[in-house]
């Protein structure tokens, strides 16, 4: 087993909804590190990164149209978490990243890829695909795929831009929620995406196992990122901006089980985020536990 170090982002600048500043604690407060230490990993704790508070955001932050909310505070606590996932790499350690809002992305991806060329898993029921440009919100939570592409305004900007991932090494599984603007850039690009009707048709299965092939295929690497909302919110009722149709509690443990299967046989997963746990609006916590359960069947634990 390894040593998986978990690094806590307690964001909520990238979304409208607050309260996904609180997910980190809540993911924790759920029992992620004994959890993970009972499959028998040493879990190690970096804390929380500095975020900014709500009386410390720039007053000029609510933007028109055409540009991005926060980009200054999202920009800089993406940067700490770049160096934060590389040193983790480093040691020779997993990093686990603890969201907060998925524009969080964007630094995961970028130290996760400061050495390596690497690709991506996306679990999300929206496809974080816009840009200052086409999002109607100027919520940067749906931008960091887009950022980390260097689309749009994005293009050439050194904290967003990661050049150790291509678009053809992007999959993103068992979207339901997508911007006309969204759904053009996705057709016009290389990544490959995959629909909950895909996964209706083929089973989550075969479509996890697949999405995999497309990240793993010429990279040294992939990163997995998993948004809460990708489920339904029947059993994940505590996410920001929840979506009907979402996969359901054992096809999530599918994905998880696959990718873990996956990496116990050539030791693919190079870093892992779980994002857009919202306490205030979940049930008893149920969101964060569904969390941590699915964090440590993607990090090996197996019923037999």
């Amino acid at each position: 087993m390894t040593a998986v170090r978990t690094i806590g982002v307690p964001m909520d600048l990238g979304a409208d909804r607050r309260g996904v500043d609180m997910g980190p604690s809540a993911i924790r407060y759920a029992g992620l590190a004994s959890t993970l230490e009972s499959i028998g990993h040493t879990c190690l704790d970096a804390g929380d990164l500095p975020v900014p508070h709500a009386g410390e955001r720039d007053p000029e932050a609510e933007k028109p149209p055409g540009t991005a909310k926060y980009l200054g505070e999202v920009e800089a606590v993406c940067t700490r978490l770049a160096a934060g996932v590389e040193g983790a790499l480093d040691a020779g350690e997993r990093p686990l990243v603890l969201g907060g809002d998925h524009s969080i992305a964007v630094g995961t991806l970028a130290g996760a890829a400061r050495d390596a060329e690497i690709g991506a898993v996306w679990f999300d029921a929206h496809a974080d695909f816009n840009t200052p440009e086409s999002s109607p919100s100027g919520n940067v939570h749906g931008m960091p795929l887009a950022a980390a592409l260097g689309l749009g305004s994005f293009a050439d900007t050194a904290w967003a831009t990661v050049p150790g991932l291509r678009a053809e090494n992007v999959a993103l599984v068992g979207l339901r929620s997508v911007d006309d603007r969204e759904r053009a850039a996705i057709n016009a690009s290389d990544v490959t995406a995959y629909t909950m009707s895909d996964i209706d048709e083929r089973g989550v299965v075969a479509v996890v196992e697949e999405a995999i092939d497309v990240a793993a295929r010429g990279a040294d690497a992939i990163h997995a990122s998993l948004d809460l909302d990708w489920l339904d919110p029947r059993r994940a009722p505590g996410v920001g901006t929840p979506v009907r149709g979402g996969v359901t509690y054992r096809e999530a443990h599918s994905a998880m089980e696959v990718l873990a299967e996956r990496d116990a046989d050539s030791h693919l997963l190079r870093s892992l985020e779980l994002v857009e746990v919202n306490p205030i609006l979940d049930e008893h916590n149920e969101t964060a536990e569904l969390a941590v359960e699915l964090a440590a069947s993607a990090l090996g634990r197996r019923v037999l």
